[in-house]
Parts: C-alpha cells; sequence; structure tokens
C-alpha cells in the first residue's frame, strides 16, 4: 500500500509520468468503491490501448487471489480512470470467453510478463475493458495549459511506440498494431476537432492568426499523410515500420512546439 501510494502521489504531481518500475510505460490510477467498504479505493495499474477503450488486468503479480480492485468492479461496474492528462469516469465490463482469450493472448505476445503470472496460479486472470463515459482534463487551470496537456499525452504514447517498434522489429505483434492505430485515430480526432471548432474560434477572435493557421492546418495535412502511411505499415502493407514512426515524431513535435508557441499565450489569455 505505501508503493501504490507513492506512485499515485508521483503519477498526480507529473501528470502521469512516473518512474521505478512503471517507468516508460503505459499507467493508470483506477478508482473503485469497496464492494465492502463503499469507500473510494484508488490503484495503479498498467494498460493495454484498444480502440475506444482501454483493457487492464487483474494479475495481482501471479497471486492466487483475485485483485480488490476486481472484485470491487464486479460489485459496482462504474469507475473513475485517471491517464496523467483525462480524469473520467468509465464503465468496466469483464471480458469472456474467445473475447477474453484472444485479448489476454494478444499481451503475452506484447510482454511475456503477463504469461508468468498465469503460470504462477491456477486462477484464470481476468480481463477488464474500460470504457469512457464522461469526463475531460484533470487538473489544468486554463486552455493553453490543457493544450500543452494533450500534446504531452501525445509525445509520450508516440515515444513507448516508439521504443515497442524499435523491440519489435522486424516482427510486430497484434497488441504493438492496436497500439500504433489506435495512436492514429486518437491523434486524427484531436486535429480533425482542432480544425473544426478551436481554430475556427481563434480566427474570429484573432483575424491577424490567418497566417498561423493556415500554417497549422496545411501541417495536420501532412501529419495525416504520415499517419496513413504508418496505418498502412501496421496493418501489413508495407514494412520499415520504425522509420515511418521516427518521421511522425520529427513532424508532430515541430508541429506541436509551434503550436504551442503560437496558441497558448492567447488561449490563457
Amino acid at each position: 500500500m505505501d508503493f501504490n501510494q507513492q506512485v499515485i502521489e508521483e503519477f498526480r504531481a507529473n501528470r502521469g509520468r512516473v518512474g521505478g518500475y512503471f517507468e516508460g510505460g503505459r499507467l493508470i490510477l483506477l478508482t473503485t468503491t469497496g464492494a465492502r467498504t463503499g469507500r473510494p479505493r484508488t490503484t495503479p495499474l498498467g494498460y493495454l490501448p484498444d480502440g475506444d477503450r482501454i483493457l487492464v488486468i487483474g494479475s495481482a503479480g501471479g497471486s492466487d487471489k483475485h485483485p480488490d480492485w476486481y472484485h470491487n468492479i464486479l460489485a459496482d461496474p462504474t469507475v473513475t480512470v485517471e491517464d496523467g492528462t483525462f480524469t473520467y469516469t468509465a464503465k468496466a465490463t469483464v471480458l469472456t470467453g474467445e473475447e477474453r482469450d484472444a485479448v489476454f493472448a494478444r499481451a503475452v505476445e506484447a510482454d511475456a510478463g503477463w504469461g508468468a503470472y498465469q503460470e504462477k496460479t491456477s486462477r484464470v486472470l481476468p480481463v477488464v475493458a474500460l470504457e469512457h463515459v464522461e469526463g475531460g482534463p484533470a487538473g489544468v487551470t486554463s486552455m493553453g495549459e490543457a493544450l500543452r496537456a494533450v500534446h504531452d499525452a501525445f509525445r509520450r504514447e508516440l515515444g513507448i511506440i516508439r521504443g515497442e517498434v524499435a523491440a519489435a522489429a522486424p516482427r510486430l505483434g497484434a497488441q504493438l498494431r492496436i497500439n500504433c492505430l489506435t495512436f492514429c485515430q486518437g491523434l486524427e480526432f484531436h486535429h480533425r476537432a482542432e480544425d473544426g471548432a478551436m481554430f475556427p474560434q481563434l480566427a474570429d477572435r484573432y483575424p491577424e492568426l490567418d497566417g498561423v493557421l493556415a500554417r497549422l492546418r496545411a501541417e495536420h495535412e501532412r501529419i495525416a499523410e504520415l499517419l496513413a502511411e504508418l496505418t498502412a505499415v501496421v496493418s501489413g502493407d508495407g514494412d520499415d515500420v520504425l522509420s515511418r514512426v521516427d518521421a511522425l515524431i520529427a513532424d508532430l513535435e515541430r508541429h506541436l512546439v509551434y503550436e504551442e508557441e503560437q496558441l497558448i499565450p492567447l488561449l490563457d489569455a
């Protein structure tokens, strides 16, 4: 419990970035309602991207007992998820049968540690899907700060994916493909939201931004091309994934830095 509390405090203080055992990995804070106490209970957990949802596994280090958070979600599947950028309410669903087995096989292929935990116990490690219900940026005091937090989340995730691709090359596992595709979908959605909502509002308020917004929209188109190339590669239509990820990282970082320099002062104003 002391270890968990240290991780929770570090996670919240650094918007999802922690050191030690979890450094460089995907981590959330999952808050459930105690099945016996009715009190909130927060647990740091690794997770797997899965499109519009995320997945967590009740490994408990290979213990013969399910973790407390799992018993809690059986009693009340409404949970709170903190990912370092967003805090949101989610619905927890325990996966069963072929769906559970397929997801767990992907997890083991991506990280053999899950398989080692399963071998230590006779219980079947539960796999739980967490689907977003409502919520938004956490702990931010301005629109500019929210934008930077979202950008940092993309930077962190793309950095994790690069490490995974480098370690997996030349063969990509099923979960790594999903990680890449989930990232591409999330970034595409973010850029569509900027093009369709934030940029028009800024243009109305600041006519002098026309040149800046035109450049940002053009960069969105270039990044969309890179995302399409990466999507094609990880879907099995090409090769050399690492070089494509590196190209995306370079273009995206330049874009994010420029956008932050130009827009955050105005958003914060």
